[in-house]
């Protein structure tokens, strides 16, 4: 049973790098320089970023693709010209930066969990602003419900393997998704940016990082 499990979770994986989105943004071509430099970025390169995919990961790049696209329709995407308020779960937090440059420490990016999506993307130069979030009742309950019990390190290495498993089949399930079906992306009129900082978030996916293998029974 133990092999069978590796195997499934190997089989995911390699599955979900097969299915690469992409998006193509406008940066500067040095670090004194012009806004010409085009390139496109792909849920991998985010993956590079953060450490490893996870379906928070896939989650937010959707997400923000679909979203992004909403606030450039006529254009390509201008990775400097962008604020964001992210949820602050780590996939989170890095995909918000990663895709839209914004940062901290230039009053373009703050974390919140008290805002009623997953991200609040402002365009700076015309302030059109988009909510996204995830349609209700696509993320199976026991992801959340056995990510509280990790949180709180009542998992043991067998249910965090169980929880690796429905996070990488239920990224698979958005990946084959048109992502127009997947998010509820809303409009928000007259949006003023101000941002609280904080500093204290719990940074949820380091706290089993010394846990022992799952072993057979």
């Amino acid at each position: 049973m133990k092999w069978f499990n590796l195997i499934l979770l190997v089989l995911f994986a390699n599955l979900l790098l097969a299915q690469n989105p992409s998006i193509k943004v406008l940066d500067t071509d040095f670090s004194k320089g012009r806004l010409q430099n085009v390139q496109t970025i792909t849920l991998n390169d985010a993956a590079k970023l953060h450490g490893h995919l996870c379906d928070g990961l896939v989650v937010g790049f959707l997400g923000l693709k679909e979203t992004l696209y909403k606030l450039y329709p006529d254009s390509i995407i201008d990775r400097t010209n962008n604020r964001i308020v992210s949820k602050s779960s780590p996939c989170l937090t890095d995909i918000a930066i990663f895709m839209t440059g914004a940062r901290y420490q230039y009053n373009t990016y703050y974390v919140s969990d008290s805002i009623k999506y997953l991200f609040i993307v402002q365009r700076i130069e015309n302030e059109k602003t988009y909510g996204v979030k995830l349609k209700s009742g696509l993320k199976p309950a026991a992801i959340d419900s056995l990510g509280r019990l990790a949180t709180k390190g009542e998992l043991d290495a067998c249910g965090i393997d169980n929880l690796r498993k429905l996070e990488s089949e239920f990224s698979n399930f958005l990946l084959s998704k048109n992502p127009q079906d997947l998010f509820i992306i809303e409009e928000i009129k007259n949006y003023k940016w101000l941002p609280v900082l904080k500093g204290n978030f719990l940074k949820t996916d380091v706290l089993n990082k010394k846990l022992q293998n799952c072993l057979p029974k």
